[in-house]
């Protein structure tokens, strides 16, 4: 049988510095090296179909090696942290995948390799060994083991037998740690022999045999290279007895019981943990074709479905009359194409399948639609079914048709049974509830490329769309009703797709003039920070690079340098800021000038880029991307418009009505303070938001034990900061950075607001604990929320998980509230027949276009309908702002 043998050390070092260290999980946890530890074992797996399989790893311990050679590794900088913690990660996925894995004190992982060596040969099974460290090379023999070197990244190996190794060293297996002593082994920190390198030591060794016989015969040498032995030759024998792998490691494991038996449902929640998107199918079909018996948990979300079970698709051209009879069936799943990009694109065609259709699919090409019978029909079709709906809903507004129909996106839905995982594309959604997904593997959100323009391609891939949405409906209804959310589903997240297609579709007028006004003096503070800078370095240098910039700093300056990164001594924000006092002429208008470059390219250029044809910016608005039920938006990022600098707000000058219209600007006054007073029921705070106090000077005078009237601005502005904080879960360490006080001083502030509020300390702990217990937060209207951190062995992990189930709910009720608003808001301007339309939605503010006749009555609309949301124990207040730009309403 063949038994292939991992250095977990080895592999995880190369993949962490192979993959880029930015690729983290939305909960700040670096993954890159359990990425690429996965990949690297699939593909082995894949491609050499090993019997078993075993991965060993290093204890942090001293080995013997260290005892009898001190400086032996002592070369070596510590690992870094973000590496070390993945090494925990990795172990945690051989554990759910069902892979062996051993580590012994005092040995390395190596000397356990070449025990299992020692065992495959006596037992006469073979070994291929998969590392990245040449010391196992003296493993390899004919026929039973190989090494298979992993030479950089994660997929290029290089496979050597005896033949390999003499050919790639110049020397046989058995000879290799003598000619490795010879030469030296700097990764291990262990000397050579003085001028001898590589093609020497071969040399020698073949003539000589072994080490004792090079030394033996030091006097035939040139007097350089004897000289070098005879003053050398003892420390390199003594090296030579050491990098000998050792083949009596005694760790206790039965070569015949290392097929892998992975449990699948840990599988998939630890691949959903680090949200790899495709890593589950690519692992499950490895452990299908290679046999493995597998260990299911209980699992009520998996419904498989066997590729048999799921009908060809047959694409056929339907006529007007044909796409009439169809919608006005019961039961239609939709999937569209476009030219470009879903939504902002010209259509191409829609594909339509009804529930008692089989893999019969009729495909409704774009041109049909501009038949009125047609846009009838879209309109007034009922039962409709679609993955990610917006986009089409959109493209359909544009041609004035406006689908109200929809009663189930499977992606949406997915979103609210989990909105842990990592993605809700059909693919990904399909393979996790129907343990298929179209054998296109194209996603219906995303433009489809299929290397030409076969049109009969693409009815082919949009028909299979529209059936798996077809398929997946029942499935995810099922699921939505076992949580007991499907009012949340039906009266919340359904119908607010069609409101943020409508407000997409509608954006929001913008004054060209003045954005372009505003890049231009934002152009001109740039250009002049850039000349300060240069005349203050002495030189003209790039300023945006962190290599040139570092030369100044460090080098020409010799600034003390901060944080050290892979590439050199850190120039970001926070280590600017440290460094200020230092060159405080230079750095201040450093950072001046990185605040100015940001706002001139992300916001003066990057918003000028967004605007359309009707100098309107229609961003994008999604639904399942923030995990705590909050909207977010994209194309362009309009929730991340700066507030907190008078330059930063002025973009909002540029944002305005039609003409003769106003903007109405409404939010919520500190919704999750009052969330927060609700939930935990503290009595403190009910009573100071029931009295209509100023919260944050209340809270100060509570925690720093004076009179109201007695507060000052700095205590007012750090109980703002200590209550905003808990409602994302912030911590002692994160308050200190964020006011800029030590971690004690930040942790006496803590305490002294839980002493003034106690019920809020205790709804926090027992947050978490129920979390723990249920394995999910939920909120008042239902709204659940995984947090597989919890689960972690990892402590950094765990950590943020308690985080998470801190504000989970504290969110989650925010972003309920807000969605209950929006969509009643859309209800009743759309039942009263009003003109005015909701055109944007930013964290818990929106904003309306609406004409001067209708904004007494719209006013009015808006403002009852936010305080009545929601009935909470405390009010909820609304700020609401009439202006000329959005910046006059928020003024």
């Amino acid at each position: 049988m063949l038994i292939m043998a991992l250095d977990g050390n080895s592999l995880a070092y190369r993949a962490f510095f192979a993959l880029p260290e930015d690729m983290a999980t939305s909960s700040g946890q670096t993954t890159n090296a359990v990425y690429g530890f996965a990949t690297m074992l699939i593909n082995l797996v894949k491609e050499h179909k090993p019997d078993g399989v075993v991965v060993v790893f290093d204890r942090p311990e001293p080995t013997f090696r260290h005892v009898a050679i001190p400086e032996y590794k002592a070369q070596r900088d510590k690992a870094p942290d973000t590496l070390i913690q993945q090494l925990g990660l990795i172990r945690e996925f051989l554990d759910a995948a069902g892979v062996t894995w051993l580590e012994k004190s005092g040995f390395e992982g190596d000397d356990i390799i070449a025990t299992l060596a020692e065992h495959s040969i006596n037992n006469g099974n073979q070994l291929l060994i998969v590392t990245g460290d040449r010391d196992s090379y003296q493993l390899v023999r004919d026929p039973n083991i190989r090494v298979l070197y992993n030479k950089r990244g994660v997929s290029d190996y290089a496979i050597y037998d005896e033949a390999g190794i003499k050919e790639r060293t110049g020397v046989t297996p058995h000879q290799y740690a003598d000619y490795a002593a010879l030469r030296g082994d700097p990764s291990d920190n262990l000397a050579g022999v003085p001028g001898v390198g590589e093609k020497t030591a071969a040399k020698l060794i073949n003539q000589y045999g072994d080490i004792d016989g090079v030394i033996a015969h030091a006097e035939e040498q040139t007097p350089k290279l004897r000289a070098s032995l005879l003053e050398h030759g003892e420390r390199a024998k003594r090296n030579a007895e050491i990098m000998v792998l050792r083949t009596d490691v005694p760790v206790d494991v039965d070569i015949t019981g290392l097929t892998p038996q992975p449990n699948m449902e840990l599988t998939k929640r630890f691949f959903d943990f680090c949200e790899f998107s495709n890593m589950y199918k690519r692992f499950a079909d490895v452990a299908t074709k290679s046999g493995w018996s597998t260990q299911d948990a209980e699992s009520k979300s998996v419904s498989v479905v066997s590729d048999n079970a799921i009908p060809d698709v047959v694409v056929a051209d339907a006529t007007v009359k044909e796409v009439v009879s169809l919608l006005k069936e019961e039961n239609i799943s939709l999937a569209a194409t476009w030219e470009g990009e879903p939504g902002r694109s010209a259509l191409i065609g829609i594909a339509i399948h009804t529930a008692n259709n089989a893999g019969n699919v009729a495909w409704c090409a774009a041109e049909l639609l501009k038949d009125a019978k047609v846009a009838s029909a879209f309109a007034d079709a009922q039962g409709v079914v679609m993955h990610d709906a917006k986009p089409l809903m959109r493209s359909l507004l544009s041609l004035n048709i406006d689908l109200t129909g929809l009663v189930l996106d499977t992606a949406i839905a997915a979103y609210l049974v989990d909105a842990s995982q990592s993605s809700f594309s059909l693919a990904s959604v399909a393979q996790r509830y129907l343990g298929s997904e179209p054998r296109s593997s194209v996603e219906a959100s995303g433009q489809l490329d299929f290397g030409g323009d076969s049109l009969v391609d693409i009815r082919n891939v949009v028909g299979e769309c529209a059936l798996f949405a077809s398929l997946l409906a029942p499935v995810l209804r099922s699921e939505i009703d076992a949580i007991n959310n499907t009012s949340l589903y039906n009266d919340v997240e359904n119908p607010l797709v069609r409101v943020l297609a409508r407000m997409e579709h509608v954006g929001i007028a913008v004054d060209v003039k003045a954005l372009e006004e505003i890049r231009h003096h934002l152009t001109e503070q740039v250009e002049s920070l850039s000349e300060i800078l240069h005349r203050i370095a002495g030189s003209t240098f790039n300023i945006n690079s962190p290599v040139q910039l570092r030369k100044i700093l460090y080098e020409d300056k010799g600034l003390t340098p901060g944080k050290k990164t892979k590439t050199g001594y850190s120039t970001d924000a926070a280590t600017l800021e440290k460094l200020h006092d230092q060159w405080p002429e230079f750095i201040g208008p450093l950072l001046q000038y990185r605040e100015m470059e940001k706002l001139r390219s992300t916001y003066g250029e990057g918003l000028l880029a967004e605007v359309a044809p009707d100098n309107r910016i229609h961003a994008t608005f999604n639904q399942t991307v923030a995990r705590t039920g909050r909207l977010s938006s994209d194309h362009p990022n309009l929730h991340n418009i700066p507030v907190r600098s008078d330059e930063g707000r002025v973009f909002r000058t540029a944002f305005v009505p039609r003409d003769d219209w106003s903007l109405l600007v409404a939010d919520y006054n500190q919704i999750e303070l009052r969330c927060i007073a609700h939930l935990a029921q503290d009595p403190g705070l009910v009573s100071a938001f029931r009295a209509g106090q100023d919260i944050h000077n209340a809270t100060a005078a509570q925690v720093f034990s004076v009179k109201p009237g007695d507060v000052t601005h700095d205590q007012r502005s750090k109980a703002k900061m200590v209550s905003y904080g808990l409602a994302y879960g912030m911590e002692a360490y994160g308050l200190s950075q964020r006011l800029g006080i030590p971690v004690d001083e930040a942790s006496e502030i803590l305490n002294a607001y839980f002493a003034a509020f106690p019920k809020v300390r205790a709804y926090m702990d027992n947050a978490i604990s129920e979390a723990r217990q249920k394995e999910y937060t939920e909120t008042l209207f239902g709204r659940r929320r995984r947090i597989p951190e919890l689960r972690s062995d990892n402590f950094r992990v765990r950590q943020a998980g308690e985080r998470q189930a801190m504000n989970a709910a504290i969110q989650g009720l925010a972003a309920d509230i807000f969605k209950i608003a929006l969509v009643r808001m859309d209800d009743a301007i759309t039942e009263a027949g009003y003109e005015a339309r909701i055109v944007l939605q930013v964290h818990d503010e929106v904003v309306l276009e609406v004409p001067k006749k209708e904004k007494k009555d719209v006013e009015k609309l808006v403002l009852d309908i936010m305080h009545q949301a929601a009935t909470l124990d405390v009010p909820l207040e609304v700020n609401l702002a009439w202006g000329a730009t959005w910046a006059d309403a928020k003024g």
